[in-house]
């Protein structure tokens, strides 16, 4: 006699919600143990990992390096996506302690239609005083060059004051990148960059953030990696980069046509394996039967639905989640979620002929670290990948912009913020107008969880939904952490390892990406 499904709904389809569902759909299809629906309020899949397709040139929102020092995440990648090869080759390759070899030629032309990872070659620089600099800093001619004898100095020994007299509490960002780079490198190269993402001082920031987010980079680090950098290094090892920081790396993968190639064709093999995905279905409340979630409600084509659920893995914003929540939430709890804050996102996709004065980039991003504009990053399409753009003698920039929702950048009609974007390109002496050929708009609400607010209570909120024994908060904004996209995929993996045998320890979701390594021995 068969067993009535157990049934699992997943809350955002993005890449920890599309890897939680995955997983349970690839391990329980045997037995149709689950049955799995992911409700996605949007009518796409991959959330900001997703590609943004206008008129054949593709954004990717933020930049998404396919790069991790898991070797759990390395592998799935290239179990969905083959990395391209030049020639026919045999590549073996291990997931889940199954090996299995690929013919990545046959996989390129019969099977994947193009769907293959590339192997990018990974360049960042910071653009200040009008000149670029490398990302971290080298101590070479052209830097001493650019920064004159005065600079140097003044970094110089304010690096050696912090190394002897360092600030005894991190307890904010300021502290945490003084103590790394110095005040005066803090200063040029850090500041303002970071307080434009945020939009508040880095004093007013946690230090968790660049615990985060920095993690082990500092100049000794940066130092040590150049010294490594010249010796040779076996091409078949140079992918995984174990002892590089991960600021530092020097390449990663990249899907041929942007992130959302990865996540289309992970939601395909979903369905494939019997699972759901119910689009453009917000999710407005939940049902608890005591320590339970026992019905979730769902908007709909104007109609409300609920679904019952034995288990459900959400990614959806906390604050959303705990307004939501019937019987509500103690006050305390309540005051702490909706005080939590985040930053949105604005991306001006700019098709131009050419940089001023045939300026050759090859950057696939530049960190813009000039106080009198607005913009905070420029990415070149061209360099992740030369397929995002539909002509290739034609450069394909991405603007990016950190702000509030309902601010004055954000209240920008999408013509004003184009003419905005322009000009401020224009400013930094890097296009001319008349170069312009197109351009669009993409506005991203609740991008980055912030590190203010009421985030200095937030294990309180965390313990008490915690107690929901059959909720498992997975991803960036589920559990309002600023992680990269592979801490999400292991945090969707992890909640869907714990339903799967039924060994529930939550710690060890939100221990991911709290230390050094991923916890892969758990």
């Amino acid at each position: 006699m068969s067993k009535t499904p157990k049934k699992v709904l997943v809350i955002g389809g993005g890449p920890a919600g599309l890897v939680a569902a995955h997983t349970l759909c690839s391990r329980a299809q045997d037995n149709e143990e689950f049955n799995v629906t992911i409700l996605e309020a949007s009518s796409y899949v991959g959330g900001l990992s997703r590609t943004h397709n206008y008129k054949g040139n593709r954004m990717d929102i933020g930049g998404h390096r396919f790069f991790s020092k898991s070797d759990i995440v390395m592998d799935w990648w290239q179990s969905i996506l083959p990395v391209e090869q030049s020639q026919e080759e045999e590549v073996e390759i291990s997931y889940q302690g199954k090996k299995r070899s690929i013919n990545t030629f046959t996989d390129l032309q019969s099977k994947n239609q193009g769907r293959v990872m590339l192997i990018r070659n990974r360049l960042s620089r910071i653009y200040y005083l009008r000149n670029f600099f490398s990302y971290p800093i080298k101590l070479s001619i052209d830097t001493l060059k650019k920064l004159g004898m005065i600079n140097l100095i003044r970094i110089g020994f304010s690096y050696l004051y912090i190394r002897i007299f360092p600030r005894k509490q991190e307890s904010t960002l300021e502290d945490f990148l003084i103590n790394r780079f110095g005040k005066a490198l803090y200063s040029m190269f850090f500041k303002d960059y970071t307080e434009k993402v945020w939009g508040v001082p880095c004093g007013d920031i946690s230090a968790e953030w660049g615990a985060q987010r920095i993690k082990g980079l500092s100049i000794t680090e940066a130092i040590k990696h150049a010294l490594r950098s010249k010796k040779s290094v076996k091409i078949s090892e140079d992918i995984k980069q174990k002892n590089t920081e991960t600021s530092l790396i020097e390449k990663f993968l990249y899907p041929r046509l942007g992130p959302g190639m990865m996540w289309e064709t992970v939601s395909e093999q979903i369905q494939e394996m019997g699972g759901e995905i119910i689009y453009e279905t917000e999710v407005v409340g939940f049902e608890l039967n005591e320590s339970k979630i026992s019905t979730v409600r769902v908007s709909h084509n104007g109609q409300i639905k609920e679904y019952q659920a034995d288990y459900v893995i959400s990614s959806m914003p906390i604050k959303n989640l705990v307004n939501g929540i019937k019987p509500a939430v103690p006050s305390h709890i309540s005051k702490i979620a909706n005080g939590l804050v985040y930053r949105d996102f604005i991306t001006v996709g700019l098709l131009i002929n050419q940089f001023k004065g045939g300026l050759d980039l090859k950057d696939n991003w530049v960190y813009i670290q000039e106080k009198d504009v607005k913009i905070g990053r420029l990415q070149i399409f061209n360099n992740w990948s030369p397929d995002l753009v539909s002509n290739a003698n034609n450069i394909w920039l991405g603007l990016e912009y950190f702000c509030q929702e309902g601010d004055e950048l954000w209240k920008l009609d999408s013509e004003e913020m184009l003419s905005f974007a322009i000009q401020e390109m224009v400013k930094l002496d890097l296009i001319i107008k008349e170069d312009v050929l197109d351009g669009t708009v993409l506005k991203v609400p609740k991008t980055y969880p912030a590190y203010f607010g009421s985030y200095g209570e937030f294990d309180v909120l965390r313990a008490h939904l915690d107690r929901l024994e059959n909720l498992f908060l997975i991803g960036r904004n589920g559990m309002h952490r600023y992680n990269n996209q592979d801490h999400s995929m292991l945090t969707g993996m992890m909640a869907a390892e714990q339903i799967l045998s039924g060994n529930v320890d939550k710690e060890m979701i939100w221990s991911i990406n709290t230390e050094m390594e991923y916890h892969e021995e758990k």
